[in-house]
């Protein structure tokens, strides 16, 4: 049988059931899993970490670990049962018919080989393929990927590409051997949303191109309404609904995936007036599943006594076989009652200006050859005269793709850098030129920051409440062992853990809770200031809800300015009041949330709007893909930054944006734009995002 003679599903899995054994016990992960994948179609696995949608893919790859089996259940391939093919069978299958492609690119890429070595390495493999034939088709579909100058590329080692690049490149090597099915797991987690849309687009071309079937793991719910046709809704280690992806979204009928969506923050939701909604509770360790309904504790609607009592199995809503749901109360619930609109609060407003920067610059220089020294000095220009304010109670969101200044910024705010030119004022005091050793107890307490990835941030080795304490310590907050205690022990009730946690250890914490330690260190000191640098992008939607409305509460209360580091624009529309824009080191726009989320724009704020994945099938998106990476802040371009990806550049005479950095404009409601379009043509541009009359 050749690779496209079988019309039936080309993947399916039924009543699947993996476990992993431990000397103490067997860890159901999944179970009673069920879905198939027809020839073309792309289907969405959804779901939190740890709900099993990776031991899924790896189920199908065979790649469980010596302590992983698949102890029920079928997974079929083109109507094989996989559990009867031979390792010989299963090897030609992998790489060749099945193809994966991980979160993580460098995992997939050997960094000691050349790009075009690895690529020719598959249709060698699986195709007998000779060298020139080999060479051949890796030039082809480094072109399909939309990689510049393919001949450089394949010449390249890993380390030469950038992130979106090396994404390109793995995705290229899945797709050498024109797979029958391709699964992805997580696959733009890591990158930019500008550079994500590009991935996003090339799949779905790519996927009508070869005509190859997907399997999509995301835990992005917008992503997966870009890229699918039907989508599976998992929670810990079941589906929990199924269907096409207009029936999910439109007419959901499983209470976890009402309480996912009402966690993310769709275009319309505001902080003050409609509140995101956490899932109450935490997920279920495997080996601590409850009896009868998995996400029954955590159920707006659960019924005791009967949703406690027995399995609950998949079954059809309504009469429909290509819609199911693993609820017992599915034909009982209202579905269409409007959402219970958590606590509304009033918009705090802004105070004082605590913080203020003006024409703040960061140059680093750095030898040409990095790695031996010796050669002509380069200047790598981060910052690029960065002036703004920021207010007490404001969020100011700062936003921007990789490499455009975000996190130097922060650096120098922080005293882990000085300041090459400008100034930063924090109240009346200047402190641009003061590193953190040198700067005064108070200065440090009154700026602090929470850290992206939570894991990284907490001593393995020191219980949670030592943690606080020390910072209490070294801010010098409290009298005694005693009075720091009682500090500590209100800090965790402030981000809402248990006082038991302060004898916890950070490995028996989940990374919603290991955030909020991090909130509650920062808040030790009564910060002013706290510079959050993506502080939610590494955790689930549901925790997301959790910290992001924690961090709204505490702000309330304490008056806090809180500088919102992040490349997720919906959250940003979500939580901020103002928003500073960045490119390559340059402010590209600034100004009031609605003025940022409304035309005009300034080209690239268009562009990182359009990028967006939004999860509601009533928005209507104006399309733009960006073509290219930022350029190097080495080496960047002459005149506007922006200007070798922008699509407006046609409508400014005179060859402007190729010689002159625009000056800075103030629109109507001190709006500043960076930019060398006219009044009218920037008078021109329309709503990047529109929300379709009901």
């Amino acid at each position: 049988m050749t690779k496209r003679d079988y019309d039936g599903p080309v993947l399916e899995i039924d009543k699947l059931s993996i476990s992993f054994f431990t000397r103490l016990r067997e860890i159901p992960a999944v179970m009673d899993f069920s879905v198939a994948v027809a020839p073309g179609e792309a289907v969405g696995l959804v779901g939190e970490s740890g709900c099993g949608k990776s031991t899924v893919a790896l189920g199908v790859m065979r790649d469980l670990g010596v302590n992983g089996a698949i102890v029920g259940g079928t997974i079929k391939f083109k109507g094989r049962d996989m559990a009867e093919m031979n390792e010989t069978e299963l090897r030609d299958i992998r790489g060749n018919e099945i193809a994966m492609i991980y979160q993580e690119p460098m995992a997939s890429l050997n960094p000691a080989m050349r790009i075009g070595n690895q690529l020719m390495e598959v249709p060698m493999l699986h195709e007998d393929a000779s060298k020139e034939d080999a060479y051949a088709l890796a030039l082809q579909v480094v072109t399909d990927v939309k990689l510049p100058d393919p001949k450089r590329i394949l010449d390249s080692y890993p380390h030469q590409l950038s992130g979106g690049q090396q994404q390109r490149i793995v995705i290229a090597m899945a797709l050498m051997s024109k797979p029958a099915l391709l699964i992805l797991d997580e696959p733009t987690t890591a990158l930019d949303v500008t550079v994500e849309a590009g991935i996003v687009e090339l799949v779905k071309e790519l996927g009508v191109k070869y005509g190859t079937s997907m399997l999509f793991i995301s835990h992005n719910l917008g992503l997966i309404l870009d890229t699918c046709d039907r989508i599976c809704v998992m929670y810990s280690g079941e589906a929990v609904e199924r269907g096409s992806i207009e029936k999910v979204f439109d007419e959901m009928r499983h209470p976890y995936t009402e309480a996912l969506f009402r966690s993310i923050p769709l275009p319309g939701a505001d902080k003050n007036t409609h509140p995101l909604v956490a899932i109450p509770g935490n997920f279920p360790l495997p080996h601590e599943r409850p009896q009868g309904c998995n996400f029954g504790p955590r159920c707006d609607y659960y019924e005791e006594g009967r949703c406690d009592q027995s399995e609950v199995f998949m079954a059809a809503v309504g009469g429909d076989e290509a819609h199911v749901s693993r609820c017992l109360r599915v034909d009982e619930i209202d579905w269409d009652a409007p959402i219970e609109v958590g606590k509304q609060t009033e918009k705090a407003k802004p105070g004082k200006v605590v913080l203020k920067m003006d024409h703040l610059k960061k140059y680093y220089e750095v030898a040409a050859n990095a790695l031996f020294g010796g050669g002509e000095t380069r200047v790598v220009k981060a910052n690029e005269t960065l002036s703004f304010e920021a207010r007490e109670s404001e969020t100011l969101a700062i936003v921007g793709e990789s490499g455009c200044g975000k996190s130097t910024f922060a650096k120098v705010l922080m005293g882990l850098e000085t300041a090459t030119d400008g100034k930063i004022y924090l109240g009346d005091e200047e402190i641009q030129d003061t590193p953190i050793e040198e700067r005064e107890t108070a200065t440090i307490s009154s700026v602090q920051m929470v850290f992206q990835n939570p894991f990284d941030t907490l001593n393995p080795s020191m219980t949670v409440g030592r943690q606080i304490i020390r910072a209490l310590e070294i801010f010098g907050i409290g009298g005694t062992d005693a009075e720091r205690k009682a500090r500590m022990l209100t800090l965790l009730d402030l981000v809402k853990l248990p006082r038991a946690f302060a004898d916890r250890m950070p490995r028996q914490l989940s990374g919603g809770q290991k955030q909020r330690v991090g909130i509650a260190r920062a808040f030790a000191g009564d910060a002013r200031i706290v510079v959050a640098d993506e502080p939610v992008s590494a955790l689930d939607v549901s925790v997301q809800a959790a910290v992001t409305d924690l961090l709204m509460e505490i702000q309330r209360e304490n008056k806090t300015t809180l500088l919102f580091i992040s490349h997720d624009l919906s959250i940003v529309r979500y939580l901020s009041d103002r928003v500073m824009v960045m490119y390559l080191g340059h402010v590209v726009e600034l100004g009031t949330t609605d003025q940022v989320f409304a035309p005009p724009y300034h080209p690239y704020t268009e562009a990182l709007l359009s990028a967006v994945p939004i999860a509601d099938t009533s928005v209507e998106k104006k399309h733009i893909v960006l073509e290219g990476d930022v350029p190097s802040a080495m080496n960047p371009p002459p005149g506007c930054p922006f200007q070798t990806r922008c699509r407006w550049k046609d409508q400014v005479p005179g060859g402007l944006c190729d010689t002159k950095v625009p000056p800075v404009r103030t629109l109507e409601g001190n709006h500043k734009v960076k930019c060398h379009l006219s009044d009218e043509a920037l008078a021109t541009m329309e709503p990047v995002i529109k929300i379709a009359a009901e």
